[in-house]
């Protein structure tokens, strides 16, 4: 559910950590966690605080997006499932896709297409929907990429999930 000011002051309640101070502990444990599992489940919490708009000027405030893609660069598959998931979760907003865009995050995501995880995959698709614009459209839409893209839409009968965000992305970035 997407949240407000009103509505986080209610359920934080008097005595509470306000938001920002929430996402700044998770990221000093991120930071501080010396084993793998941890920093998993770190990431996933903040890959699921990365859906609401109410958190996105922390977002960036905080370099949670950066975590984010470096996650992405790490051997373990679930870092970079949970990472990617962040960057489908947050690029919606123009100002988190510009951040992500900036820090070099197109090819990340785009590597993570080929992912043997099929949850990264769809967070891929989804978030290359997203940062798909027309100052990305030349390091998004490269033949490789395009051919990708087209063997997951072409692939209904084994994976419904795939083949729909495949077909949308193609929709509205290729074939429109």
């Amino acid at each position: 559910m997407f949240t407000n000011a009103q509505r986080q002051v209610e359920r934080t309640g008097r005595y509470g950590t306000p938001r920002d101070q929430y996402l700044q502990d998770l990221v000093t444990q991120f930071q501080n966690a010396t084993d793998e599992e941890s920093k998993e489940k770190i990431v996933a919490n903040l890959a699921n605080f990365a859906y609401d708009p109410f958190n996105y000027a922390f977002m960036r405030q905080l370099n949670v997006l950066e975590l984010f893609l470096d996650c992405i660069t790490e051997p373990n598959e679930r870092l970079i499932e949970f990472g990617v998931g962040g960057i489908c979760n947050s690029c919606v907003d123009p100002a988190n896709a510009s951040v992500i865009t900036q820090c070099g995050g197109i090819p990340l995501v785009i590597q993570c297409l080929s992912s043997p995880v099929k949850n990264t995959v769809t967070y891929a698709l989804g978030a290359l929907y997203y940062l798909c614009n027309p100052s990305t459209k030349k390091e998004i839409l490269k033949p490789d990429v395009i051919r990708i893209i087209r063997e997951y839409a072409a692939a209904g009968a084994v994976n419904t999930s795939f083949s729909n965000l495949a077909n949308a992305f193609l929709e509205k970035h290729v074939d429109s």
